[in-house]
Formats: C-alpha cells, structure tokens, sequence
C-alpha cells in the first residue's frame, strides 16, 4: 500500500453529477450493465471484486455496507466472507436487476444514508464514488455508519503511473469503451458520461487526500491495473 504525501497538487474538477441525473442514466444501462462490465473489462472486474473483499478482511458476524451496489453483484461476492452485508444504491433500475443474488438491496442515496452512527464494521463501494455530485459527502456519512475503528475500502478509477499505461488508458476510455458499448451495453451514450467521469477523477494522492479531511487515518492506496485503478483504505 502506499501512502499519501502531504501538500497534494489541487484536485481535479469534477463535474456537476445530479442525483435524478445519475439515477435514471443507470435505470437505462441496467439490463446489460454487469455483462457490458464482464466484456469490456476481460473479465478483471470479478477479480477487482475479490480483491476489495480480500482487503476488507471481513468475518462471520461483522456488518458491511456496499455503497453504489447496483445489482448487488458486489454485494453477493461480499457476502461470500460470512459477514452481513447490505447494498445501497440511487438506482431502482439496477436494483430490479438483481436476479436471484440472497443479499439485502436499500434504495437509498449515499449522501445521506438512512442508518445509525457506528453501525458498520466496514464500509465499501467500488466504482461509484466519481459519479457522486458530492464525493465528500460520501466519505463524511460513510464514516458516519462507520463503528470507531471500522475500516473503509473503495476502489475507483485512478491515474496510472507511467507514460505507457497512461496512453493506453486514455486510448480505452475515450475510444474502446464508447465503441464496446455500441455493441453490447443497452444504453451506449451514457458510458461517453462515464468516459468523462473516468478522466476528470482526481489522482490517487489527491482522492487520499479527501479520505483523510473526512476524518480517516491510516490512509493508503494500492494501484492496479498499472493505477488507472486503484483501492484506497482508511479507518475510523
């Protein structure tokens, strides 16, 4: 894991995300969302889920929060650990997608989550924090729920860490992404949304930086994917 350095550059500027907005963009890719993801990413989103799992180190009993679950995929390889897991999503339409998956779904904005303080061992959410209007809100409310010395886990898109891979990246979001979903995904126009929410995503300096002004310790991140993802923690 690597650790933040202090006096960051500034952020990115991230654009205006309206929650109605987001919502009903991922009402409509919801039917073919999961299999668009599988396609398009070779299949490393299973591992990536995996491995945020593996991070969090949960056990039988502890309480787990999975922000921005959608169809509670997620949720499912969570709930995998023995600990008690529960989705929350913005999206009806995701949540309606969620097949046969024996895990909780709450519809619910994660700017303002409808649970008690302390509540949560372990709080996560994986690629849905960039599309959030207020990411600060997020990470204040989510360790909010958060038991004292609960740990936070979130994996988001990030800057990968040489020139190579950077091109690369760039390449895949700005042109095989929106081209991929012409051919598989059921709402094509709204991944040139996520393209742009890709590419305006703050660093993963500058995102551990955010973490830390919520309130967290023991802020890191670990790259993968040569950084153009990355899995940041923190504890409460």
């Amino acid at each position: 894991m690597t650790e933040p350095r202090q006096n960051p550059e500034p952020s990115p500027t991230v654009s205006n995300k309206a929650a109605p907005r987001v919502a009903a963009m991922f009402d409509r890719v919801a039917p073919k969302y999961d299999r668009t993801n599988t396609i398009t990413f070779a299949g490393q989103d299973k591992r990536w889920r995996r491995l945020t799992r593996e991070a969090l180190s949960l056990r039988p009993g502890e309480r787990c929060l999975d922000l921005g679950a959608g169809t509670g995929v997620s949720t499912a390889e969570l709930a995998a650990s023995g600990a008690d897991v529960i989705g929350v999503d913005i999206s009806i339409g995701m949540m309606r997608e969620h097949g046969n998956r024996d895990v909780p779904l709450v519809a619910a904005d994660a700017t303002a989550l409808p649970f008690a303080d302390d509540s949560f061992d372990a709080v996560t959410g994986m690629f849905f924090i960039r599309n959030s209007n207020d990411p600060h809100a997020i990470l204040r409310e989510a360790y909010r729920v958060l038991k004292p010395g609960g740990r936070l886990v979130f994996l988001e898109t990030s800057t990968p860490v040489n020139k190579v891979t950077k091109l690369g990246h760039r390449v895949f979001v700005k042109h095989l992404l929106p081209w991929a979903s012409k051919i598989v995904s059921s709402d094509p126009e709204a991944y040139k949304y996520l393209a742009e929410t890709t590419l305006e995503w703050p660093d993963q300096n500058s995102f551990a930086q955010w973490i830390i002004a919520a309130g967290y310790r023991k802020v890191a991140w670990r790259n993968l994917a040569g950084g153009s993802i990355a899995m940041h923690r923190g504890f409460k």
